[in-house]
């Protein structure tokens, strides 16, 4: 009984781990940009990083807009040199630094060329708020209905 019980499980569970997909570039990318907004979240929020988070610029990480790397890069600057030594020691801000690297890493080397831009908008990436894009085809369905 035992035998038959433990071949069972050994049985669904290679089953279960055959099923799962190995993660891609692009769910790789959208991951880490949602870990790094909630660890951003936390350190503005937290009473020991919050003095730390002052420096730091706005940022809303956004995968399809084509202005992320140059962003990554000077958000990623201003983390590394941090002007409060005390800032630079701090575990939230350590892991901030090593997420911030990874995804930049991700979008500029290992992913070139398998992640699509959809939007150039900068400003979008400092304030949250993307202005749509229109491709050719849908601005002149938009023209003709106007």
């Amino acid at each position: 009984m035992r035998l038959g019980l433990a071949t069972l499980v050994c049985f669904f569970s290679s089953v279960w781990l055959t099923e799962c997909a190995p993660p891609t570039c692009y769910s790789r990318a959208l991951g880490l940009g949602k870990e790094v907004m909630t660890l951003l979240d936390k350190i503005h929020t937290f009473h020991r990083t919050k003095t730390c988070a002052e420096i730091l610029p706005t940022i809303f990480i956004d995968v399809h807009n084509s202005c992320i790397t140059t962003k990554l890069r000077d958000f990623l600057y201003v983390v590394l040199n941090h002007p409060n030594p005390y800032c630079r020691d701090r575990p939230r801000m350590a892991l901030l630094k090593r997420k911030i690297e990874s995804l930049y890493n991700i979008i500029t080397r290992i992913c070139w060329r398998d992640l699509v831009f959809f939007t150039d908008d900068c400003e979008g990436i400092d304030t949250g708020h993307s202005r749509p894009y229109y491709a050719e085809d849908r601005l002149l369905l938009l023209q003709e209905e106007s």
